[in-house]
């Protein structure tokens, strides 16, 4: 159902708006005043709002950001009896969806509700896709307290803004797709696609159909044209993973487009242009691969305009530290669990893993662990052993507490027992104690 605010100065119009509005179902508020009108929108949410021009003395436009800033979805049409084209070009610049003038015909507002309610709609659909979509992937922050890590983020957003080619370079999973898609949310291309293609994932063929695309019938299986990313990606950037394993054969043909911006696609003669930004990335050495002859030299120098080296995680207990509590919160809302943060050994645990899996392997840890949580605080238990048993973070000696000690054993006698008694009976105290401890330590 819809909710209709009518602010018109004659009573007979706003008779008449209400009774067609409520003949159709939907909820309508009709005020004659803009202070009304605001008043009622800060009350609650309207879908449309009709406004006439000239409210007495007043001007009806002037209360068209008003009710936009109350409502964020509302669509405002304009309706007077003094219709021209330069109020009319005013309304739309004010803001307005639509501009109708006196006197209209029931089936003139049919079409502009059905229309501007099916315009609603998509809105709200695309911004709750989009936040589908923010809640399937964690915000990742750049802040670091260490160096290495502070001159990636800076010399990245530096050169966000600029059109040059970017090579990303570091081991496997220290965010270089993260960091690619911000690069193109701080550039003027933000509001443009974003494509990624993985080099290693496709044969060479379907990579190279992938990249420029094809017509019907180029190759066996090409039942349709396919544009490729170049071209749906006009305006924005692409991203190519892995880069050190795109194919030979390819190799010159992504040399010309970084040069000339020009191609073909696939089985087509019709040269082609595009703008699109580059960002590579690789985990090789291409220094390597071209001694080897395995990457072109001339392409690996195009590529290798701007390089950003991401240094691995280990090393940096601070960042894991940040890393590992927002990417809790991420889970944790994603699973509909409320969790306080880590016990002291867990974090301990975290701090002192190497992570040779970098980022990725930080992500799939705390989304395991907060799957299997049963408390409100992730534990040691809840880690796995490969972490816990390297980095060993609480040792007899080590200058730890003795709660520390006491909670990080309590925990891994509870994790390997079958019951509370048995791991009372194992611990040599009584379960009344053994509920004591764990209420304490909110095991």
């Amino acid at each position: 159902m819809l909710n209709v605010l009518i602010v018109d100065d004659e009573i007979n119009i706003r008779k008449t708006l209400t009774v067609f509005m409520e003949s159709r179902g939907y909820s309508v508020k009709a005020v004659s005043n803009s202070r009304d009108a605001v008043a009622e929108a800060e009350l609650q949410l309207f879908d449309l709002a009709f406004i006439d021009l000239r409210l007495g003395t007043e001007n009806g436009l002037d209360v068209v950001q008003s009710l936009q800033d109350a409502c964020p979805w509302i669509k405002v049409v304009v309706i007077t009896a003094y219709a021209s084209i330069d109020t009319a070009v005013e309304a739309m610049k004010r803001g307005a969806a639509d501009y109708i003038p006196k006197p209209f015909t029931p089936d003139q507002l049919e079409l502009v509700i059905k229309r501007l309610a099916a315009v609603s709609g998509m809105e709200q659909r695309i911004a709750s896709l989009q936040e589908d979509l923010r809640r399937m992937h964690p915000e990742v922050t750049f802040t670091s307290r260490y160096p290495a890590m502070q001159r990636v983020v800076e010399l990245a957003r530096q050169v966000a803004s600029s059109e040059a080619v970017v090579l990303l370079r570091g081991p496997s999973g220290t965010g270089k797709t993260v960091l690619a898609r911000s690069m193109h949310n701080w550039s003027r291309r933000a509001e443009k696609p974003f494509g990624v293609i993985s080099c290693p994932s496709l044969s060479c063929d379907l990579l190279e159909s992938e990249l420029f695309g094809h017509v019907k019938g180029s190759f066996s299986g090409a039942v349709r044209d396919n544009p490729g990313r170049v071209s749906s990606g006009e305006g924005g950037s692409l991203f190519l993973d892995e880069i050190g394993d795109l194919p030979l054969a390819i190799q010159p043909k992504l040399l010309r487009f970084l040069q000339d911006r020009e191609y073909e696609r696939i089985g087509d003669h019709q040269t082609r242009k595009a703008d699109v930004r580059i960002i590579a990335a690789t985990n090789m050495d291409l220094e390597k691969s071209v001694r080897e002859g395995r990457f072109r030299e001339d392409l690996f120098y195009r590529l290798n305009v701007i390089q950003i080296h991401l240094p691995p995680l280990a090393g940096r207990p601070d960042d894991v530290e940040q890393l590992a509590g927002s990417l809790l919160q991420f889970f944790a809302a994603q699973n509909h669990k409320n969790l306080d943060g880590f016990t002291e050994s867990a974090l301990l645990a975290l701090r002192s893993y190497s992570w040779p899996g970098n980022v990725r392997e930080l992500r799939n840890v705390l989304e395991r662990a907060v799957i299997l949580s049963k408390t409100d605080r992730i534990g040691v238990e809840l880690l796995p052993e490969q972490i816990f048993s390297k980095a060993n973070p609480v040792r007899l000696g080590d200058p730890f507490t003795l709660d520390v000690i006491e909670e990080n054993h309590i925990r891994r006698i509870l994790a390997s027992s079958k019951s509370l008694q048995e791991a009372a009976e194992l611990l040599g105290i009584d379960q009344a104690t053994l509920w004591r401890k764990r209420k304490q330590y909110r095991i």
